[in-house]
């Protein structure tokens, strides 16, 4: 009996991606104007942004629904396999709500995680997952100690503009207008599920000072666990700046930070530009 990872597109895995590593990707939909898309499947991070600074109004996403769910759980629990599931946080979206009324058809054999995460925080608990499966965890096991770890995965990041979250109805358009007059960098970070400001720089160099200065608050870099940086937008320069920046977090504990792209899902509510770190405290 193997244990099945399943994980939806806001954690930015996308298909191929999913298919390489052997994980189950649910997609997640975005409508951008008149067109539907599946995230991560039929529209890429890169073609997400190009459309999405030429569309005037906010892309709209839309939780997976537990029928889907359903239909997943059937494969991998009449292949004789039990599922591990984890889902961006239940206070963004309700598809972990979908995945448990799903769930509960399967008698034990699917368990479901609130990652209280997205974006590179959801991810670092799927490949946290992977780690367990390979070592021969059961799902339960597994699920068990995702649950116990989970709080302990930070996600942190700066935003190039309050423009999207404008859109979103998140900021007025007065603060978002002085925000841009100002170059203000807001800088957000996921305590407890949600989203939530925690400070403002004056440009970037500040903005990743901030950041850098939120890590080491943290107690640091646990580097036996997962972790790595993001970015959004259609140019990583940014990011390369930030790592260049930050070199002190990364030197004696790793040769490689692995960078990934916020992917549709996140993207419709950061915009591009943004750039992020994420994992687990010590």
């Amino acid at each position: 009996m193997a244990v099945k990872i399943i994980v939806d597109s806001a954690s930015d895995i996308h298909q191929a991606e999913a298919n390489e590593k052997g994980i189950i990707m649910l997609p997640m939909e975005v409508r951008i104007g008149e067109k539907a898309y599946f995230d991560g499947v039929d529209i890429l991070p890169k073609q997400f942004y190009e459309k999405l600074i030429e569309c005037d109004d906010l892309p709209k996403t839309s939780q997976i629904n537990p029928f889907r769910f359903e239909e997943e759980f059937e494969k991998v629990v009449g292949g004789g396999d039990e599922a591990v599931v984890i889902t961006i946080s239940s206070k963004l979206s309700g598809t972990y709500l979908s995945a448990k009324q799903a769930a509960e058809k399967f008698d034990g054999k699917v368990y479901v995680v609130d990652s209280l995460n997205a974006a590179i925080g959801e991810r670092l608990l799927c490949d946290y997952a992977l780690r367990l499966a390979a070592a021969g965890k059961g799902a339960k096991a597994i699920a068990d100690e995702l649950e116990n770890k989970k709080t302990k995965v930070r996600l942190m990041a700066m935003l190039d503009t309050l423009e999207y979250l404008k859109k979103g109805g998140r900021v007025s358009s007065a603060v978002a207008f002085a925000g841009s007059m100002l170059s203000i960098k807001p800088v957000v970070e996921v305590v407890d599920g949600e989203v939530k400001l925690v400070g403002k720089a004056m440009g970037s160099k500040k903005a990743n000072n901030l950041l850098n200065a939120l890590v080491e608050k943290s107690g640091g870099i646990d580097f036996s666990m997962p972790y790595g940086v993001v970015w959004s937008g259609l140019s990583d320069m940014l990011l390369k700046k930030y790592v260049a920046d930050s070199a002190k977090l990364w030197e004696g504990n790793t040769d490689e930070v692995p960078a990934y792209m916020i992917g549709c899902t996140i993207g419709t509510h950061v915009g591009p530009g943004a750039i992020g770190v994420a994992f687990f405290e010590k």
